[in-house]
């Protein structure tokens, strides 16, 4: 693979294909990130409609990202088999079953469960995209398509913000859901001008490698979702069950690990054997492509967290309107757009190293900005910097990083590197959405229980009268009227309400710097990227010397 990892700026002039197929496939991406971006806009209509609390909602997203997850693999290996186009299509009209049921669940479990069927539809979506780009693009017009597709994720949670923002605001939810039923249609009609793959039969499926990886990522993924409610080392009793007196989240983060390791360990011993891998590791074998990796991870995870920390602030905390939320993401949504689409013209100007650490120096100053500058209105032109500041990071990344996938992988493993990229992405963001809602959560339990503890207009009989072991996001509103049906005087109300808006910032400013530290460490993997320009070889880079010693 070192032959190919010196090529993120393959980028020559070939023959202009039609760039009708990339509006499916462009598509495709919009209607999955647009069903995930819509729930963070929605989550305040289904806490009133279900009577769940916000994690519920988080929840959603958790299942659709573990699944999409846990089964990417899969999904390459079955594009590669029967053929991307073919794949997609049935891919396509799985999702359009699962909004439908979206679109019309009376209980939040039901929406769980469409989230969960629409991952299923994303895990075929995901690497089927990429080989769709591979088949049809090459040169420049590739990496214009992998910016593109970057895009057009970014344009579907700026859609996603405003028409899930206004429907939710003058309407309600589940319109913004119902639109993409009628949207997966029109993908369907328009995959018919994707050319024609009728795929390998001799691609063989690993289903050893299925069971191990899924179980890892699944594990993770509900480990991370639960170590609020279960607990972070001890058993809460809100867990199901312990081990020792040991919570089982934390248990089950670790087994994840395991398994994963296992699961390399197993596709190794595949491919040593002359057997089809799930994941052609050759995708990741190099320390670029690692890099790559671990740094599209990062960006992700940062992307979920701070994606779902606003709407929680805006929607449950102040109780504002789902169109305020679409608002205040605005700035960020359409920095990433653009910042994705533009940052292909600096790669013949800055080598991947360079994006990398400005990218994620970026991320960084934005992060600790927003925690400074951060108050009660998202609405305030320092944090609106903040946010734009933050896009610039976020949407130079995730293009960068999934072009050095892309371009360092020979096009027979376009299905391999959509299942890597898949895989990375979608357990960020189920590990970013769930490690968000758990910390922010412990931040204002501890931040409240301590505070309310010491305060002398809040004596122990009140407190008594209050449930502190299961402090979560509430409005002051909501809080008034718990505080009312106590013995508290209309005083202690006002001071509970008091001490709970300031723990409540005070958790997000904590939470806020946490995030900018994590963004701060992924530096140093981004130091591991390719440091050449598009064309150059450098002789001191021991991985080209490799290459062209065979």
């Amino acid at each position: 693979m070192a032959t190919h990892s010196i090529s993120i700026g393959d980028i020559r002039e070939d023959a202009q294909a039609s760039w009708v197929p990339m509006i499916a496939i462009a598509f495709g991406q919009m209607i999955m990130s647009f069903n995930v971006a819509s729930l963070p806009v929605a989550m305040g209509g289904m806490v009133q409609s279900f009577g769940v609390p916000p994690t519920t909602v988080a929840t959603g997203i958790v299942a659709y990202s573990m699944l999409v997850a846990g089964f990417v693999m899969l999904g390459a290996k079955l594009a590669q088999r029967f053929g991307a186009a073919q794949v997609f299509r049935a891919a396509v009209v799985l999702f359009c079953a699962a909004q439908i049921l979206m679109t019309f669940s009376p209980t939040a479990t039901l929406m769980i469960t469409a989230q969960a069927l629409c991952g299923a539809a994303g895990a075929v979506i995901v690497p089927s995209l990429v080989a769709l780009i591979a088949e049809n693009y090459t040169g420049r017009q590739q990496a214009t398509a992998v910016g593109a597709l970057g895009s057009a994720r970014a344009a579907a949670g700026v859609l996603a913000f405003i028409i899930g923002g206004v429907l939710g605001t003058y309407i309600g939810w589940r319109p913004a859901f119902g639109i993409l039923i009628a949207a997966s249609a029109i993908v369907f009609v328009l995959s018919f001008r994707l050319r024609p793959d009728h795929g390998r039969p001799d691609v063989q499926i690993d289903i050893t490698g299925v069971v191990l990886a899924a179980t890892a990522i699944i594990l993770i993924s509900f480990g991370f979702n639960n170590l609020n409610g279960w607990g972070l080392a001890l058993a809460t009793p809100n867990a199901p069950f312990n081990l020792l007196g040991l919570s089982p989240a934390p248990v089950m983060i670790v087994l994840g690990i395991v398994l994963g390791q296992a699961f390399l360990i197993w596709t190794h011993r595949r491919q040593a054997a002359g057997k089809t891998p799930l994941l052609a590791l050759e995708v990741i074998d190099s320390p670029q492509e690692r890099a790559a990796v671990y740094g599209l991870f990062a960006v992700v995870a940062l992307e979920a967290a701070l994606n779902f920390t606003v709407p929680l602030y805006i929607q449950i905390v102040q109780g504002r309107s789902p169109l305020a939320t679409a608002i205040a993401m605005m700035p960020f949504n359409l920095t990433v757009f653009f910042t994705a689409m533009l940052i292909v013209n600096v790669y013949d100007k800055l080598t991947p190293r360079q994006i990398g650490r400005y990218g994620f120096g970026l991320c960084t100053i934005a992060l600790v900005w927003l925690a400074f500058v951060v108050r009660n209105d998202w609405s305030e032109i320092p944090v609106l910097f903040g946010l734009v500041l933050f896009g610039i990071g976020q949407g130079s990344l995730v293009t960068l990083l999934f072009n050095v996938l892309v371009t360092a992988s020979p096009k027979s493993l376009a299905g391999d590197v959509g299942s890597a990229r898949g895989t990375t992405q979608n357990l960020a963001a189920a590990v970013g959405t769930a490690v968000a809602g758990a910390l922010l959560v412990g931040l204002l339990s501890a931040i409240a229980v301590s505070s309310i503890a010491a305060n002398p207009v809040l004596p122990k009989e009140i407190q008594s009268q209050v449930d502190l072991n299961n402090i979560t996001f509430v409005s002051n509103e909501r809080l008034r009227s718990v505080m009312e049906n106590t013995t508290a005087t209309p005083q202690q109300v006002q001071e509970a309400v008091r001490v709970n808006t300031e723990a409540r910032l005070r958790a997000l400013k904590i939470g806020l710097l946490i995030m900018a530290g994590l963004a701060l460490l992924a530096v140093f993997p981004a130091g591991k990227l390719p440091n050449y320009l598009p064309g150059e070889i450098p002789s001191d880079d021991p991985a080209v010397e490799g290459a062209k010693s065979t």
